[in-house]
């Protein structure tokens, strides 16, 4: 069953919007006398809140080496799968001196990683911690897949005040 709306009838008024108009107008000229509050983007940034997670990066120690040991648990446990690790193999590096397996191929897909920090929560030797910047800038797909090289130096070193793999 239909219902038919009855409509009133608008007035001369009304019909010439002259009222909306004027209304719009009010608006328009409030908003204009208004300080400016666009934000000039890269002089100025936003304050970022605590607690704000950014891009996962790679870390040193303070004897320049990658925290990192080839665990591969950021990697199982990646929702979106932005994370790949390849593993040097059974052989020890003698460079590493007393650190286990360094990664032989580390990259972390920065246009798939949903920025979550479930690979900081699990790494066993804190070798990845969230950046607190929001600018991740690439003209190409290839150059938002980030290696190793690119995560340790955006990440930087690591001052830890143990050093589990000094006495081992």
């Amino acid at each position: 069953m239909s219902m038919i709306v009855k409509r009133k009838e608008l007035s001369f008024w009304e019909r010439l919007y002259i009222p909306a108009l004027i209304s719009g107008f009010k608006v328009t000229l409030s908003h204009f006398f208004r300080p400016n509050v666009t934000m000039q983007y890269p002089e100025e940034k936003w304050v970022l809140p605590e607690g704000y997670r950014g891009a996962p990066l790679l870390v040193k120690d303070q004897e320049e080496r990658t925290k990192c040991v080839s665990c591969q648990l950021c990697e199982f446990v990646c929702p979106p799968k932005a994370i790949r690790i390849t593993p040097p193999g059974p052989e020890a590096n003698p460079e590493c001196g007393n650190i286990e397996k360094e990664p032989e191929e580390f990259e972390i897909d920065m246009l798939r990683c949903i920025f979550c920090g479930y690979c900081q929560e699990v790494c066993p030797e804190e070798a990845i911690f969230l950046q607190q910047d929001y600018s991740l800038i690439g003209t190409q797909r290839d150059q938002m897949v980030w290696d190793k090289e690119k995560l340790l130096e955006e990440g930087g070193i690591h001052q830890d005040d143990i050093m589990k793999w000094k006495n081992k």
